[in-house]
């Protein structure tokens, strides 16, 4: 049977394990379009924006450990879609990017052409064009093996409308299986053995695919219940499977001062799939590099690295004994009453979260009670926004519940992030996902007016103040919701939170609840 290049490329990826699109298609897509009637095998996924579409791979890929694809238009789609193909970046999501671009013959200076490759680049690890038909199969495979990594990674295939319509193409018969991470040097695990066993006050921090592994996480806390170093995790994990009978690696804080409190006296740090840490941005009169001096860096394993492989090696090398383990006990916070706060949030999801439940966390500052009250709940797995640029919660929610059918989704959102891409909303209800999104209304991004002294610029005066602010007039996120098919609920005190909260998660679908937090 003869294909386009359209055909053809959707055939390679559902050959290659990539049997979801998330996609806002445009006139150079139309064939790719089209193509999804022909293979049945391929979910598309309609979103109303390109930032959805992109957070939702994201999430997607952080859950099903494998990619999806996304479909965007041109230049100004690509440009919509970055935000989150950063986040997913950042994350080492693997990602195929598919970007449909004007027709070789048509590369004059038209109505939304740009520099597709130029921009690419900048969030993607691999990017091609693909200039024939008769390449598309080809091409495909290798942006899905690109993807796969290791590390994962954003490969973007930028798709001419004349390759797309063109043919005959055949698509890539040969599957795409991951690879195995690299195998760490004996030379790095004997460095990391000295430093654990110098007698000096010693961390082990660990990020990436060591968060993501209950296994790895038990070898972490035995090397340090074995040598007495602190067991500390990345800020902002892409992936960190957590509760009760979980080991719980103490994260490192946002504030680059709290940081600098929890790693003083430390003399000997090994890093295990992560980096050193850093403040998140530069303040006047204040260190970028947190390390603190005096303290010597061991890199045990650095991305791409089969980090699991190198903890499992430094235990056994250590001696570390197979069993206990320090981890927290099952344990939930009693149902709040009383004033709604990011505190009182806190403890109702603690005390009602599923097992099995995937959170989904933008709350910023009001969901710093969450992970504490949390711990001991049943098991669960928690993703964060790992590239910093806001927008990436109600998009991963929707990756995620596809990407882990039949596991709830949780998404805390904070509410000035929500409507970078509240859209995403449309496509949950579209789908019939089990998401619940508990939108955390302070009506302030409070988390700048924290940075607007931090970074030396004084309190600032009533134009600054409304600049940061999110009344006058106040935001309707139960009726945003329901204009997008989302049943919803506000709730202004603790004991009406929690009674939304319980009622959302028990039925199917999506949800919304908006907690109107209590002014202070």
């Amino acid at each position: 049977m003869a294909h386009n290049g359209a055909q053809a490329l959707i055939r390679t990826l559902v050959a290659s394990g990539v049997d979801v699109c998330f996609a806002n298609p445009g006139t150079s897509a139309m064939h790719f379009v089209a193509a999804l009637d022909d293979v049945a095998e391929m979910r598309g996924v309609l979103t109303l924006f390109e930032g959805v579409a992109s957070g939702a791979a994201d999430g997607y890929a952080r859950l099903a450990g494998r990619p999806a694809a996304t479909l965007v238009h041109l230049g100004p789609g690509l440009g919509n879609a970055v935000a989150n193909l950063h986040n997913a970046r950042r994350a080492r999501s693997p990602v195929v990017n598919v970007v449909g671009d004007h027709a070789t013959t048509h590369r004059f200076d038209v109505f939304l052409a740009s520099d597709i490759p130029a921009m690419a680049r900048a969030v993607s690890g691999w990017v091609h064009t693909c200039d024939h038909p008769a390449r598309v199969g080809a091409d495909a495979a290798a942006a899905v093996a690109a993807a796969l990594g290791p590390p994962g990674q954003v490969a973007t295939l930028i798709l001419p409308a004349d390759v797309s319509w063109g043919g005959p193409a055949e698509p890539a018969t040969a599957s795409v299986a991951p690879k195995a991470g690299r195998v760490v040097e004996a030379e790095r695990v004997e460095a990391a053995v000295e430093a654990l066993r110098s007698g000096e006050p010693a961390a082990l921090l660990v990020g990436g695919t060591v968060t993501a592994d209950v296994t790895a996480l038990r070898d972490g806390a035995r090397i340090c219940a074995t040598t007495g170093a602190r067991f500390l995790a990345e800020t902002f994990p892409a992936r960190l499977e957590r509760g009760a009978g979980i080991p719980a690696p103490e994260r490192l804080g946002y504030l680059g001062e709290f940081v600098v409190a929890q790693l003083a006296g430390i003399r000997h740090l090994v890093l295990v799939d992560t980096h050193r840490p850093v403040s998140f941005f530069a303040y006047p009169d204040r260190p970028s590099v947190l390390v603190p001096d005096g303290c010597e860096v061991h890199v045990l394993a650095v991305p791409g690295d089969d980090a699991p492989g190198a903890l499992a090696a430094l235990a056994d090398a250590l001696g570390a004994a197979p069993t206990p383990v320090p981890a927290p006990g099952a344990s939930r916070p009693a149902r709040p009453v009383g004033a709604l706060t990011g505190e009182t949030v806190a403890a109702a999801l603690g005390a009602l979260l599923p097992e099995g439940a995937v959170v989904i966390d933008e709350a910023a500052t009001q969901g710093l009670w969450a992970p504490g009250a949390t711990v001991g709940a049943p098991p669960h797995t928690w993703c964060s926004i790992t590239g910093g640029a806001i927008g990436y919660g109600i998009p991963a929610a929707l990756g995620a519940a596809i990407g882990a059918p039949g596991r709830p989704v949780v998404n805390l959102e904070a509410d000035g992030s929500a409507c970078y891409t509240i859209q995403g909303l449309w496509s949950q209800a579209r789908e019939g996902l089990d998401v619940t999104t508990v939108i955390l209304n302070n009506r302030s991004y409070a988390i700048l007016n924290m940075e607007l002294d931090r970074v030396g610029a004084g309190a600032g005066g009533p134009a600054a103040r409304r600049m940061l602010d999110l009344s006058d007039p106040d935001l309707s996120f139960t009726r945003i919701a329901e204009g997008f098919g989302v049943p919803a609920t506000v709730a202004t005190d603790a004991e009406g939170f929690t009674t939304a909260l319980e009622r959302a998660l028990a039925e199917p679908g999506p949800h919304l609840v908006e907690a109107v937090l209590a002014a202070g």
